[in-house]
Parts: structure tokens; sequence; C-alpha cells
């Protein structure tokens, strides 16, 4: 059985005791973590494990595609049964959900208002978001639109429903009723308040496409 993702029962939780259930020289797994893999471009939590740095985080395999394995550094000396204390970066798993979340409503209202463009990338930090489109001119013009349905969201600070869509293959969806349902894998808030203030700037990675790049403004 792959691990339990606590990350998506409480994306608060910063701490938990878990066991380890496999070791394959510096690559470990877990019955149980807080520590979000890289998926759906959002990136992996930092973070330790037994108070060894998590340097890598991946999620599946071909033997397990629901599988997390975490990479330490050479020595770390946990074997199959060794109980564990793990702990991630409450401040930067904070910042990563209010980015995810945020650029999940930029990309709705960008599908819902400009007739699905085609993403080319996605990438969710710490420190900033990016939505890449095929695109034809300057997507700064969307910004007034986007902003004015962004802060109305955030202002009316409506429930986000996160849950399984299938359990068995781990398929998950956010939802906010009246606006949207969406299926996503990513460690999302409790309501669209938590957001907060933000900003959006454009970029230009090449001909025929278009960057939205999203920083927190607090």
């Amino acid at each position: 059985m792959s691990v339990r993702k606590l990350f998506w029962d409480d994306p608060a939780l910063t701490e938990t005791e878990a066991v380890v259930t496999g070791v394959e020289n510096d690559v470990i797994t877990l019955d149980r973590t807080v520590a979000f893999a890289f998926s759906g471009g959002q990136e992996s939590d930092r973070g330790t494990i037994a108070g060894h740095a998590i340097l890598k985080a991946v999620k599946g395999s071909p033997c397990d595609p629901l599988e997390l394995y975490y990479t330490l550094p050479a020595g770390h000396g946990l074997t199959p049964g060794s109980r564990v204390t793990v702990c991630i970066d409450g401040e930067a798993r904070r910042r990563l959900v209010r980015l995810h979340f945020a650029a999940e409503l930029v990309l709705e209202l960008v599908n819902r208002h400009y007739d699905h463009p085609e993403k080319t990338g996605a990438h969710i930090s710490p420190d900033k978001a990016r939505l890449d489109f095929a695109w034809q001119g300057n997507i700064s013009t969307a910004f007034p639109m986007l902003h004015e349905r962004l802060s109305a969201l955030v202002a009316a600070d409506l429930p986000i429903e996160s849950s399984f869509e299938d359990e068995s293959t781990e398929v998950r969806y956010w939802s906010i009723e009246g606006f949207a349902r969406v299926r996503c894998g990513g460690t999302h808030p409790a309501s669209t308040g938590a957001v907060g203030r933000i900003r959006l700037r454009r970029e230009n990675p090449g001909s025929g496409r278009e960057r939205i790049v999203i920083l927190l403004d607090d």
C-alpha cells in the first residue's frame, strides 16, 4: 500500500510521526507523510525526515504510481521499520498553497474568458507561480479582468471543497459552488480568502507564447 498523504487531509499540518516502509540506498518510502512531492507543477515541500534534509521527492514508479519516494543524504542509517519524524517548512507550505490556488483561479478564468487557450507550462514555487500559454498578442490585456475577478473571489471568501473523484487512483478535484469544479492533486486552502492579495506580471518566453507570473502582494 502506498503512503498516506496527510497533506490532503490537512494542508496546514507540518509534522507527523511515520514508519519507514522501504529503503533502497538513499531513497526511502513511508507509511504516512506531510511532505508533498513535485506534481502538477507544484514544487516539493522543503523539510526533513528523521532530521535528514529531503533532497528530492518524486511521485510514482513503474511498481507503484501512487507511492512517494524521498531521497535523503548518503549515510542516513534508516531501515524498514524505523520510526521517524517528518517535518516541513510551514511558511514555504503556506506560500505554496496560496500561489498554487491563485494559479488555479487564474487558469480557470483564462479558460473561461478566452476559450481554453493551450497551456504550455506551469510551475509553482514558494516565491512565485507561472502559467504559460500559446497566445498571440500581449496577455497583459487580460489583467484588468483577471484582477477584478480574482479580487471578487478572494473578497467573497468562498468555501473550497477538495476531495477524491476516484480514491482508488487518487484522482482528486477542487470545487467552488457556483464557480467551477476542476481535477487537481495539489494542496488547497479551505476558502478563497486564504489566497490573499496577489499581483500579476507578464513575461514573453518566446514567439507565440505568453506567461502570467503570479506573486504574493503581502
